[in-house]
């Protein structure tokens, strides 16, 4: 005979449900009603494949070009003033000495 315990197909959809409304995390969860991480995990998952339309999230609309180029000017341009920054505070912080 084994140990291992038996659930019942409620108490799995109960656990399951708890995860996914809490938006706790399984390892947090798990020790609370008792359960093994990686069964709950199991549980989880398996909830989530015979589910998918439950966890459907609507696509990103794409960022056009032109606002795509300006975000990677404005990064260089920050990264410069960031390297200069440091420049400046090592010169300034050298000449205190």
């Amino acid at each position: 005979m084994t140990d291992r315990k038996m659930y019942s197909q409620k108490y799995k959809d109960d656990a399951v449900e708890l995860v996914i409304s809490s938006g706790r995390p399984i390892a947090q969860v798990a020790p609370d009603i008792g359960v093994n991480e990686g069964t709950l995990g199991t549980w989880v998952r398996k909830y989530r494949e015979d589910h998918p339309d439950r966890f459907l999230t609507e696509e990103k609309a794409a960022v056009p070009w032109e606002e795509h180029q300006k975000a990677l000017a404005e990064n260089a341009k920050l990264k410069q003033e960031i390297e200069f920054l440091g420049k400046v505070s090592a010169f300034f912080a050298a000449k205190q000495r």
